[in-house]
């Protein structure tokens, strides 16, 4: 059934954190935007909050995010026309195709507009992940599930360590690839709220989190497996050079110290950055008035860290199924002829099993909800399960009015190959330079994080730089490997701050539960510190393993061998 939604405050309400231990009592300071009487003076703002203010300030001062889109397809559209009309075609390295620009305002642009609106929009990728994702959330969060657990796992819980938490398994989370930006922040928000912590800050912390670490994680994945194969297809333009063939593992230890210690960078920027500032700012603690409130129960009372008899019920039978399931699965895919093996009878470096994370991910969190929910009593017909599927789609309404025009944009840039061309100049740009050493490495390291401003897919920017810069830095003695490491420095750090990205409509939605008036300059302001330590830090990393040659995985060096 569908959640109660907070009562509208009356005038003299607090939005003051209600911790749910007390261990937590600090944390319920003041949020009210009131300021304490104090015979101080106003606190000065640091060099840091002017510029982080100036940043939303002027972020917030750009058209909503669907008239922002809107005019960056209309200037798109006159680009790629300008640009048909004057012959600029690219040809991709490694590839004997020469492509030319296509323009929208022209016989085939209006052509192809036309024909493809309701593609454009149906087959934009996000929504395969979000909706089915959203819908099974909905059950595990509505039924009281998601509550529950995380009550049971955090409420009692030292406070201090969940920020690191957050952060290490932020950043790990590319395991799962894109679901990960949908499922960890606003579990994020869930687990501080009920530590006593704002919840805001675990929301925008955890997307962080995966967003700025996307390309690392402790443990190797499709991802890996993708790079990987990309690396090794543009290599076979060199054979005359020996080089190691770079696998799933090749960058496995430079991986293990990036995601442990980027997990701990990130928790601290939570603890110590975003948290404050939230605070300073008073940003509300508790979902605006009539939004549904996941720290309500169905009477609109706030839940505390206390489970009831039904709760535990719930939890204990929700154990018992998550095992059952994950039993059951694993026989299923390690069965010989599993329907979910490759050809080859292996999951790597691609297979069904690597291609089905949505549905397995969705899976879990229906098991999850329905059998809790049948235990606990929250679950008694058909009719609650698709009330909860329908709040859950509702709340994302506006992503939904957003996507399509950003599916349209997206489609454009794509089409038209204005993205391919800009990789491929900046690329020749590059090579054009002469730098050597690691001064070569950072050009590149800029480059990519440029490039995935505009390009998001990882794999594809990816393709397009590997074609030129992976036989180039081989014929400099770099093992190829190395490369594909710094390639996932620049490819993950800016993946927060690109209005490009899909998911930043996603978090902007949710952000809103708490802050209706919140614009892109609002997260871009509280974001971009992540991507500023992450890139920096990361590249010391980078160069750490450059300076004393340490091996980037088993097989896997910085230089070729002479």
């Amino acid at each position: 059934m569908t959640r109660t939604s907070r009562p509208e405050p009356s005038p003299k309400a607090s939005t003051h954190v209600t911790p749910v231990n007390s261990s937590a009592n600090e944390h319920a300071s003041n949020h009210s935007g009131k300021a304490e009487p104090s015979g101080k003076s106003p606190e000065k703002p640091s060099a840091t909050d002017r510029v982080l203010n100036t940043i939303e300030k002027v972020g917030n001062k750009l058209p909503e995010p669907f008239t922002l889109f809107l005019l960056l397809f209309l200037i798109t559209a006159v680009i790629s026309t300008v640009m048909a009309w004057s012959g600029a075609q690219v040809q991709v390295p490694g590839s004997d195709e020469v492509r030319p620009i296509h323009g929208f305002f022209t016989k085939e642009g209006l052509a192809w507009f036309t024909v493809n609106l309701g593609k454009n929009y149906v087959g934009f990728p996000p929504l395969v992940y979000v909706l089915p994702i959203i819908l099974a959330v909905g059950i595990a969060e509505r039924s009281g599930m998601l509550s529950a657990l995380i009550r049971r796992l955090f409420g009692s819980a030292n406070k201090t360590v969940l920020p690191y938490a957050v952060g290490l398994i932020g950043v790990s989370a590319s395991l799962i690839a894109d679901p990960a930006f949908i499922v960890i922040p606003p579990l994020a928000a869930m687990v501080f709220k009920a530590a006593g912590r704002h919840p805001v800050a675990g929301l925008l912390g955890g997307f962080a989190s995966v967003g700025a670490g996307y390309a690392t994680s402790i443990l190797p994945g499709s991802l890996d497996a993708l790079f990987a194969g990309i690396t090794n297809s543009v290599m076979e333009a060199l054979p005359s050079l020996e080089t190691n063939e770079v696998t799933v593992m090749s960058n496995y230890w430079f991986n293990i110290a990036s995601a442990s210690i980027l997990g701990f960078i990130a928790g601290l920027i939570i603890d110590k950055v975003l948290e404050p500032r939230l605070n300073k700012l008073s940003v509300p603690t508790e979902v605006a008035a009539g939004e549904d409130a996941p720290d309500l129960d169905r009477d609109g009372k706030e839940i505390t860290a206390e489970l009831t008899a039904e709760e535990k019920r719930g939890l204990t039978a929700t154990l018992w199924a998550t095992l059952l399931l994950t039993v059951v699965g694993t026989v299923a895919v390690l069965v010989p002829g599993s329907p979910w093996r490759n050809e080859e009878g292996t999951f790597l470096p691609d297979s069904p099993l690597m291609q089905s994370t949505v549905f397995i991910v969705v899976l879990y969190f229906v098991v999850m909800g329905l059998v809790y929910g049948k235990a606990a009593g929250t679950v008694k017909k058909v009719t609650d399960v698709t009330e909860m599927m329908g709040s859950s789609i509702k709340e994302m309404t506006g992503f939904l009015v957003l996507a399509f025009i950003l599916g349209q944009f997206i489609a454009l840039f794509n089409w038209s190959g204005i993205g391919t061309w800009t990789a491929v100049k900046g690329a020749e740009a590059l090579e054009s330079a002469g730098i050597g050493g690691f001064g070569a490495i950072i050009a590149f390291v800029i480059l990519a994080s440029c490039l995935n401003l505009l390009i998001i897919s990882g794999s594809a920017l990816w393709t397009l730089m590997a074609a030129v810069f992976v036989p180039m830095f081989a014929l400099l003695g770099f093992d190829p490997a190395f490369i594909q490491a710094a390639y996932r420095v620049g490819d993950s750090a800016t993946q927060i701050i690109t209005p490009l990205n899909p998911y930043i409509i996603v978090i902007l939605t949710q952000l809103r539960r708490y802050e209706p008036k919140a614009g892109i300059g609002t997260l871009m302001s509280r974001l971009i510190v992540f991507t500023v330590v992450f890139w920096m830090f990361w590249l010391v990393l980078l160069f750490i393993w450059y300076q004393f040659d340490l091996p980037l995985g088993p097989g896997a060096s910085i230089m070729l061998a002479s």
